[in-house]
């Protein structure tokens, strides 16, 4: 019979190189595990070890069993973590849903922090307009962090973080900037918008500062909206820490006229479930985020 124990012992002996040096790491005597070993061949029908040599070496399927053994060592080791997180009221995955008007790299400081608290694995997953509260409303987030919609849906709580502001922005030479009144409809309307695709699989999608009868680039990702308006692709509105260092080397250029958009960005999770990480993340966010919550409108060089 394959047990655990068995498991331990071919991988004390092949990390350590020889019985001998096994035995002493697992405090036991080289006579044991030489036995352990034989009846374990006894039992399978395998040949674990070649003695042909001047020291026994593993064969191909003693191999099989050391690395396949490691595999369900590893899984026991897991399991018996998950079950002391659990025991103490943490989560065993907490997916942290955001908007795509957040870099993914702002969230990365709670990697670190959340290991040092709990075995809970963290998961981050950008979500667009809509698609973030079907996330939540769906239980495929735990905790989000978005703008706050007009109308919150039953049984979410939602704690507001602060404002953001976001700019119209065009690369230098596109021909909006040759217009007198940039940012009206009726001018806008004649140029290329950029838009992020709505990841709502069920909801009504939403589209923001594009006009309906406006030309339009739809990409899937904010990182991909701001490379498009970049390349010189289209128009579009976006945050201030996107765009920051390209209007200070002339990369990007402010639509004449064009006042910045403040979104009211929040955290919201469901009332009815609260473990330890979710309530741990509710807390870490604020203080995360709050560099990057600034309104008004920011003055080029603005760090």
């Amino acid at each position: 019979m394959l047990s655990f124990e068995a498991l331990q012992v071919l991988d004390a002996i092949e990390r350590k190189g020889s019985f001998a040096a096994a035995a002493e790491s697992l405090n036991r005597a080289p006579s044991s595990l030489s036995y352990q070993v034989q009846k374990l061949e006894d039992e399978l029908g395998l040949v674990i070890f070649d003695r042909s040599g001047h020291r026994a070496t593993f064969t191909d399927a003693g191999y099989l069993l050391v690395e396949r053994g490691r595999m369900l060592l590893n899984a026991a080791d897991e399991m018996v973590a998950d079950a002391a997180s659990l025991a103490h009221g943490w989560e065993l995955e907490i997916c942290l849903a955001y908007d795509g008007l957040f870099k993914s790299h702002f969230f990365f400081p709670l990697i670190e922090r959340l290991a040092k608290k709990s075995n809970t694995r963290l998961k981050l997953t950008e979500q667009i307009l809509a698609g973030c509260w079907e996330a939540l409303a769906q239980d495929r987030a735990d905790v989000l962090v978005a703008p706050i919609p007009d109308t919150v849906p039953q049984g979410i709580k939602v704690q507001p973080l602060g404002e953001m502001s976001a700019y119209w922005v065009a690369a230098p030479d596109h021909p909006i900037h040759k217009e007198a009144r940039p940012v009206e409809p009726d001018v806008r309307a004649k140029y290329r918008g950029v838009a992020v695709a709505d990841t709502a699989r069920g909801m009504q999608p939403k589209t923001f500062n594009v006009l309906e009868d406006q030309p339009r680039l739809t990409v899937s990702s904010m990182h991909d909206k701001y490379a498009a308006i970049l390349n010189g692709q289209g128009i579009g509105t976006l945050p201030w820490f996107w765009i920051q260092d390209d209007l200070n080397a002339g990369r990007l250029k402010r639509l004449k006229g064009g006042e910045p958009f403040e979104l009211t960005l929040g955290v919201a999770w469901k009332r009815n479930r609260m473990g330890n990480a979710k309530s741990w993340l509710v807390r870490q966010l604020p203080k995360l985020l709050a560099p990057y919550l600034q309104a008004g409108d920011i003055p080029i060089g603005h760090k």
